[in-house]
């Protein structure tokens, strides 16, 4: 068996891997991570929605949910769950509207308990059932990127594999996203994840460095988009 310890090679990609997967049902499937509001209100098509993908990259998933994913990578490695506790709540506050919100406590509960049952009994499993009681029992919001970090930690992933990961499963997510609003075909979107994976290192390098005092981002206009988006009559997403 590969301990938390010496998890690397094979044994971490697969986990990373599998965490990552879109068939993963934590359900980003049902998020389009602002996308469908830009949509809505006539801001975005096939040939800018790259950049608005790199924007959110930059502007928000990097400076909120990823650089909370590292912070709490290390908190969870130290078994310091009064910390990583600390790191949900903030990260919830910095998600100003409700939708966004709920999306990441649904999404972050729904993985948790999915991977405490997967990894019962091994190594890792005792940690990350910790945390999945604290989220059941409602101590902690609940955060997605907070439950991911927490995964990633008790398996052996690396922080700066596990922040590369989870920047990929959200541009996959929001690539899937445009696919379904037909904003874009197959082919093209590889080429907008082909794109995005200079951006990805960049941000995942930034969000390793960065101070958790420095948790949250500045996207006002995706924040509009968001709540009109939660008011809005018809919805395919659910953010």
């Amino acid at each position: 068996m590969v301990t938390p310890k010496d998890a690397s090679g094979p044994a971490s990609l697969l986990i990373s891997l599998q965490l990552s997967d879109s068939a993963f049902p934590s359900g980003f499937y049902a998020m389009s991570h602002g996308l469908e509001g830009f949509h809505q209100q006539g801001l975005v098509d096939g040939d800018t929605i790259g950049d608005l993908l790199e924007d959110i990259l930059v502007r928000t998933a990097g400076p909120g949910d990823a650089t909370a994913l590292a912070r709490t990578h290390g908190a969870a490695v130290r078994q310091d769950w009064d910390h990583v506790a600390e790191l949900d709540r903030l990260l919830f506050a910095s998600k100003l509207n409700s939708e966004l919100r709920r999306s990441s406590t649904r999404s972050g509960r729904q993985l948790i308990d999915i991977v405490s049952e997967a990894y019962a009994g091994t190594h890792g499993g005792d940690d990350i059932a910790t945390w999945a009681e604290w989220v059941r029992s409602r101590r902690t919001p609940g955060c997605q990127a907070i439950a991911t970090g927490v995964c990633y930690a008790a398996t052996g992933v690396a922080v700066e594999q596990a922040v590369v990961s989870d920047l990929f499963a959200f541009a996959i997510s929001f690539a899937g996203a445009a696919l379904r609003l037909r904003l874009t075909d197959h082919r093209s979107t590889q080429k907008l994840l082909r794109r995005v994976q200079p951006v990805i290192e960049e941000v995942a390098a930034d969000a390793v460095a960065r101070p958790e005092a420095d948790i949250g981002g500045f996207t006002p206009v995706g924040d509009i988009m968001s709540a009109g988006h939660e008011r809005a009559p018809a919805r395919l997403f659910t953010s």
